[in-house]
């Protein structure tokens, strides 16, 4: 990344996992939601977008991140493990899907999420594309 902070297209992850939401436990859920939120993004800013999106009806939980490159995807898994275990009880996890590349150490942090919450892990290389810098709002 240079100067401009504008994303190296080469370099982005895209962090994407599915989780059941065990019954009963919902409130619960949103109130761990919100305060492992608050920390990662006091603790996070290189993290370019995090954020959870719930469906209650289907009981459904689905988490995205966009990260500037491995280091930072390392540096979420370690900064959160204690809060995402917390969480652990509420959910089932069903699939981790990282799109771009990974080092060892983050896919090897990704397996140990995966075996302590169940779940698969998926990583899928980019073949093409590009990133744009954020628009400024001044």
């Amino acid at each position: 990344m240079g100067s401009d902070r504008r994303p190296d297209s080469s370099q982005l992850i895209v962090y994407v996992d599915h989780s059941d939401i065990h019954q009963g436990r919902s409130a619960e859920l949103k109130d761990g939601i919100r305060r492992l939120v608050d920390a990662i993004e006091g603790l996070e800013p290189q993290l370019i977008a995090y954020g959870f999106h719930l469906d209650e009806e289907a009981g459904h939980m689905t988490v995205t991140a966009v990260h500037p490159d491995s280091a930072s995807l390392e540096f979420h898994m370690e900064v959160g493990r204690e809060e995402f275990r917390k969480l652990g009880d509420m959910i089932t996890l069903r699939e981790i899907q990282v799109y771009g590349s990974i080092n060892a150490r983050a896919h090897a942090m990704l397996v140990e999420k995966t075996e302590m919450l169940g779940g698969s892990l998926r990583v899928i290389e980019r073949f093409a594309g590009f990133a744009r810098p954020p628009h400024s709002s001044a």
